[in-house]
């Protein structure tokens, strides 16, 4: 079961970094959602990122000004936006490769700890398409990565010591304050380490947004209902939900409660449930302080 798969490999990686499992997985939590694959193409791949001035930098010349003719490099952080579906990144990312590969790869965030591909020679990897490869290999090469990094950097003594600003500084950059990076990290760390969370009882409905309903639409995917993988609950996730329900002989009314998301995990041999890894997750780390 790939929920096992993470929590396995978590463990792993913060036995090897001596730090709590608990740390590791606020930062997983807080870079991606601890969302570890999409379908793209029909195939499963790492969450990424595309920063377009990032882009901009490693072109120059007529690379440069194509790229920027064509809103995929610019001067200016933030000024590409990344689209919300990840198949829509990776297209965004298939069109700069055309133009420069190699710069393409550099100037994305790769996988559930999101490392930029700039960093691979500083890593230790052969080149940026080995560090993707890493990370497009499945979940213990997303963990490994985001391990080099956090080794590398220097930043595990920060996550034993639970001093989320030293690590924020290191691992989101200078103006980590700005958007929160370091609260959000003892926020993630306190639910994870005391037992906050709990997602068994959520319910999904119309209307709701975030990482759960983009699990929820996944998981129906996999069910064979075509549906844009976008974490929003629109007509179309709902009228997947109802029809998953009539084939399997429950109430039929579009809401996503215990009875229909155990539906979805008990006929689903493979499935990623979030709700299932995060009960695992605090049953076997509730009250544990360290490694």
């Amino acid at each position: 079961m790939l929920g096992e798969t993470v929590l396995n490999e978590i463990e792993k990686v913060a036995q090897r970094l001596r730090i709590e499992p608990a740390a590791l997985a606020a930062v997983a939590h807080i870079e991606s959602g601890l969302r570890t694959h999409a379908m793209v193409g029909g195939r499963a791949e790492p969450l990424i990122r595309f920063e377009g001035h990032y882009f901009d930098r490693r072109l120059s010349g007529a690379k440069r000004e194509e790229a920027r003719r064509a809103g995929l490099a610019s001067p200016e952080a933030g000024a590409v936006a990344n689209p919300a579906s990840q198949a829509a990144r990776w297209s965004l990312l298939s069109r700069a490769a055309r133009l420069d590969r190699r710069a393409a790869y550099e100037s994305v965030s790769w996988g559930i700890g999101q490392v930029m591909g700039t960093h691979w020679a500083w890593l230790g990897y052969a080149s940026v398409d080995a560090l993707a490869e890493e990370a497009r290999s499945g979940v213990a090469g997303q963990l490994r990565l985001m391990a080099r990094y956090i080794d590398k950097a220097g930043l595990a003594e920060a996550l034993r010591r639970r001093d989320w600003a030293a690590f924020g500084r290191g691992y989101n950059g200078p103006g980590f304050r700005r958007n929160g990076y370091d609260l959000k990290l003892a926020r993630a760390y306190a639910r994870y380490s005391r037992g906050k969370i709990d997602t068994r009882g959520l319910v999904l409905r119309r209307g709701m947004r975030g990482d759960a309903v983009r699990n929820l639409q996944l998981s129906l995917g996999r069910h064979g209902f075509s549906l844009q993988v976008d974490g929003i609950f629109g007509p179309r996730t709902e009228d997947a939900v109802r029809r998953f329900q009539e084939r399997r002989g429950l109430v039929v009314d579009g809401i996503v409660g215990s009875a229909s998301t155990a539906a979805l995990e008990a006929s689903e041999s493979r499935s990623f449930s979030v709700s299932r890894w995060i009960g695992n997750f605090l049953k076997r780390h509730f009250g544990r302080t360290a490694l």
